[in-house]
């Protein structure tokens, strides 16, 4: 290793702390969908994973069977909740490449 250079540590820590405040931005705009049952339920969440919209399909209503209603709220949810750890995964991954540290 060589010398402890107090002025590029600095840097560096400023730059991370940039990455951390674009990848918040970054989060809050970012807006995925996901559905379950062929499409009866829709949801649509954003990267800090709140869910800001539910469909359902009338016909879903319709059967009467709650049970597989809630299955398909929870599947589409889950699937979204997937979905924007994927992404957040890969916006790290390059956010990282791009200050020459390892992934």
């Amino acid at each position: 290793m060589g010398n402890f250079d107090p002025k590029q540590f600095q840097e560096l820590i400023v730059k991370a702390q940039q990455q951390t405040q674009e990848l918040q931005a970054q989060m809050q705009r970012t807006i995925v969908e996901a559905s379950s049952g062929g499409g009866t339920v829709n949801v649509k969440m954003n990267g800090q994973k709140r869910l800001l919209e539910v469909k359902i399909e009338p016909e879903a209503v319709q059967s009467g069977d709650i049970e597989m209603l809630q299955d398909l709220i929870t599947a589409a949810v889950n699937e979204a909740s997937r979905k924007i750890d994927d992404a957040m995964q890969a916006s790290v991954g390059g956010m990282l490449g791009g200050m020459g540290l390892p992934i």
